[in-house]
């Protein structure tokens, strides 16, 4: 079977504005989760973790005058940008019918919900965000600023979208309809987004912490990450590479709308799957970037899982203590943090962790060090079950 390599990766989330800054908070253990300042228009003042480019500087540095790209759009082209140019491609090698995009999201143009209402509701006039409200915008844009020929595709599955979209290109370039794949995932806050977590009643009134007795809940973030995936027979000689994409998964358990099965069985299909499609024992994982959302169903869920599928489970952490929670960009935001992992054998710890869930009694990395990385998981849990396995390998 073909071989699939990551040649490049581009990111843009609270705790940086590109992969390198993003990498020293990591190891610095800096969270980008704050409390909106009082004059947010916020329904509920819960921590978030935004990006610090506004939208109009953001604008500048990427020449963007139409006024209807939304602000989910302009970060996926900011962390786009970073990843192509970190793996070199040409023009041309981005518009040749051999290079796929897929990308996931979760909100895409529904981010500009309340702008669009306002438009119509107070101004009486036509949205420039009409055009935009589709989730495909995001990656129908990029499409066109690039010239994109190949095969172009968005993925919405909740919070495992840009897991699948990552899944997604791998198959593509193995099965030979693609030679090169650009994938990710790219989603904003919004009052759209925070007032729809807040009737699930699942966002934290704190800095959330995944995985300890006392979480209360999870924090929204905002971000976009891209790897640029090449098959093993396109790739130059001297061309870096980050890691192989060894194994990808994607399993449902169906239980619930919001919910995860109370033994992880979702999680668990998800994790057995990825290490039989990598073909490697449950040993050999070296690291799990845990999905830790910080919820009551999620930690205690992915926890039973892990310790199903490993009996006693390889350090674990989640970064969304980090980044709050990025919905359809997780998955790439993550990946982009496992590459980092195992490019200089790191390990990022969780933050604002005190004390071990009941039953499961499992702790997850709290301190950064320096470890042997080969084989490192990434988890991403969706809404309805959706659940999606990633495990990146050392080449």
């Amino acid at each position: 079977m073909k071989r699939v390599f990551i040649t490049g990766m581009g990111v843009i989330s609270a705790i940086g504005n590109t992969v390198t800054e993003n990498h020293s908070a990591l190891k610095n253990s800096i969270c980008g989760i704050t409390m909106p300042p009082h004059s947010s228009p916020d329904l509920s003042r819960v921590p978030l973790a935004e990006v610090s480019l506004s939208n109009q500087l953001l604008r500048e540095r990427l020449q963007v005058v139409d006024p209807a790209v939304t602000r989910t759009t302009l970060l996926a082209l900011h962390a786009f940008r970073e990843a192509i140019q970190d793996a070199g491609l040409s023009g041309e090698e981005i518009s040749s019918n051999r290079t796929a995009l897929i990308g996931g999201t979760t909100v895409g143009g529904m981010s500009q919900s309340d702008e669009l209402y306002r438009d119509v509701s107070e101004r009486y006039a036509a949205s420039p965000f009409l055009s935009s409200y589709d989730c495909s915008s995001v990656f129908m844009f990029l499409q066109e600023q690039y010239r994109m020929q190949g095969i172009v595709d968005t993925i919405n599955t909740a919070c495992s979208s840009a897991g699948n979209a990552i899944g997604y290109g791998m198959r593509l370039i193995r099965s030979g309809l693609a030679g090169k794949a650009i994938v990710g995932g790219a989603d904003s806050l919004s009052k759209f987004t925070i007032s729809g977590f807040n009737a699930l009643h699942i966002l934290s009134p704190e800095i959330c912490r995944p995985f300890d007795r006392s979480r209360q809940g999870l924090n929204l973030g905002e971000g976009a990450a891209f790897l640029v995936l090449e098959g093993e027979d396109e790739i130059s000689p001297d061309k870096k590479i980050y890691a192989e994409v060894k194994g990808y998964y994607n399993a449902s358990d169906a239980f619930h709308p919001t919910s995860l099965s109370a033994n992880g069985e979702g999680p668990y299909l998800a994790m057995q799957g990825a290490l039989d499609a990598a073909g490697l024992r449950a040993e050999e994982v070296d690291f799990i970037n845990a999905h830790g959302t910080a919820t009551e169903n999620n930690d205690e869920s992915e926890s039973r899982a892990m310790i199903r599928v490993f009996s006693e489970p390889p350090p674990f952490a989640s970064t969304k203590s980090n980044t709050g929670h990025t919905l359809g960009a997780a998955a790439a935001v993550e990946a982009v943090y496992s590459l980092l992992s195992l490019e200089h054998q790191e390990i990022y710890p969780g933050l604002h962790f005190s004390a071990v869930i009941p039953g499961t009694e499992l702790q997850p990395v709290t301190t950064y060090y320096r470890s042997p990385l080969r084989h490192i998981m990434s988890n991403s849990f969706g809404f309805g079950g959706n659940c999606v396995s990633l495990i990146f390998s050392k080449s």
